[in-house]
């Protein structure tokens, strides 16, 4: 009996040793069990490939910790994670913002796809840093005044859009495209190019200006008009070295170039038809995505080469949504985003961002940077606070930059270079 009580007693010893051994639970277990419950209700069962994108601050060491509780949860749903042969999938972006953490699931199973979200709970959050990894800085372009009409001009001649080159910079307003030259008092105006003669224009009007591959011409697009400037080098034009740039315009209702990126395959080019009575794109674009778009003020290409063509929208009801792999999905998270928006390759977390103000009229406006996993959007940096109300807002020829018009309380104009830097 001793011998017996002996061995219950070791027997005891050692199950509470093993038991004070134990890892403690993961703090994984609750949003992945969670997830996956979502996933299955979605999918059912079956097989599905997982795929696992982190754009948070969780250590890339714990990927592996997420996978294995998710598979086996899903497992245990009657999902098994399989190989290529399923034609079913799981793209899972671990993401967060200032608030929460959130991940976000897109579940796509044959033809469709839904989008299942979780989010962390906030004894994990507490234990997790947070800070935004991006800072966006400013920097003001300096317009020489004196001029025949500097660049702050009243409410009635607004500036439209701005284009750096590697010869100077150009100011597009509604009847003209101003080139200027940097002196020591700044950007000086050099010469003028008339806007052809064309229909009224709109109370808002609008404009873009884009250059060429060659980085030696520019195209121009308003309301009713397009023009095309290109660049002779002085060596080549000794008897007007002053004026090496030069600039046509016509009347035209063509479609305009609203985005384009260039890829190791190629390059992708999208025009859209512009509604000069309206001061929007229609929604008709070229070349024809596979599905119809809603009438939109803004788009912007985003590279990503698993998915394709992807290009961000923002409707004119206020609504933003991701076009890719021929399907449009509304995006959460947009809904203080204003008119205005553009991509930034900063190399900054997933490498690009989307910059965008902030919605509505305001006395000082704000610029903030976004990721975009799946169809949600999240805050990437702090808000930049400009000296008034974006009104125009695009991609630098580089993208590794953002212009931003400002207009101010008294109606006076300014252009802002916007940069980012990683935290």
């Amino acid at each position: 009996m001793k011998l017996i009580w002996l061995g219950a007693m070791v027997a005891s010893g050692f199950i509470g040793l093993m038991a004070s051994a134990a890892p403690p639970p993961s703090p994984w277990e609750k949003p992945a069990a969670d997830l996956a419950g979502k996933i299955a209700e979605i999918l059912g069962p079956g097989q599905a490939q997982l795929t696992i994108r982190n754009l948070s601050t969780i250590p890339n060491d714990e990927i592996p910790t997420i996978r294995r509780l998710l598979e086996q949860n899903l497992k245990t749903l009657g999902v098994l994670v399989s190989g290529s042969e399923s034609a079913n999938s799981v793209h899972l972006t671990l993401s967060e913002n200032q608030r929460e953490r959130l991940w976000v699931a897109e579940v796509i199973e044959g033809n469709e796809s839904r989008v299942a979200m979780v989010q962390v709970g906030e004894e994990v959050a507490r234990d997790l840093p947070t800070q935004e990894h991006i800072v966006l800085h400013k920097e003001s372009i300096p317009f020489a005044h004196g001029l025949s009409r500097p660049l702050y001009d009243p409410l009635d001649d607004p500036v439209l859009a701005v284009l750096g080159t590697r010869n100077g910079l150009f100011v597009l307003r509604p009847d003209e495209i101003v080139d200027y030259a940097f002196g020591e008092a700044g950007w000086m105006e050099q010469k003028k190019f008339q806007i052809a003669e064309r229909n009224p224009l709109p109370r808002d009007p609008r404009g873009m200006l884009l250059p060429t591959a060659d980085g030696n011409g520019l195209t121009a697009f308003t309301a009713g008009a397009e023009c095309s400037g290109s660049f002779i080098s002085p060596e080549n034009d000794s008897a007007n070295p002053e004026n090496s740039w030069t600039v046509h315009c016509n009347a035209s209702d063509d479609f305009w170039l609203i985005a384009q990126e260039d890829t190791t395959s190629g390059s992708t080019t999208i025009k859209a038809f512009y509604n000069a009575a309206r001061n929007y794109f229609t929604g008709v674009i070229s070349p024809s995505l596979g599905v119809d778009l809603p009438p939109f003020y803004t788009a912007a290409l985003l590279p990503r080469p698993a998915e394709g063509v992807t290009m961000l929208v923002g409707g004119i009801d206020g609504k933003v949504q991701v076009l890719e792999n021929g399907s449009l999905h509304p995006v959460s998270g947009a809904r203080d985003w204003g008119s205005d928006f553009a991509a930034l390759h900063s190399g900054c977390g997933s490498g690009w961002q989307i910059v965008a103000s902030g919605s509505g009229e305001a006395a000082s406006d704000s610029l903030r940077a976004y990721e975009l996993p799946a169809h949600e959007v999240v805050p990437a940096s702090a808000a930049l606070l400009v000296n008034g109300t974006v009104t125009a807002l695009w991609t630098a020829p580089d993208s590794k930059s953002v212009y931003a018009v400002v207009r101010s309380t008294t109606n006076e104009y300014e252009v802002d270079r916007v940069t980012a830097s990683c935290n």
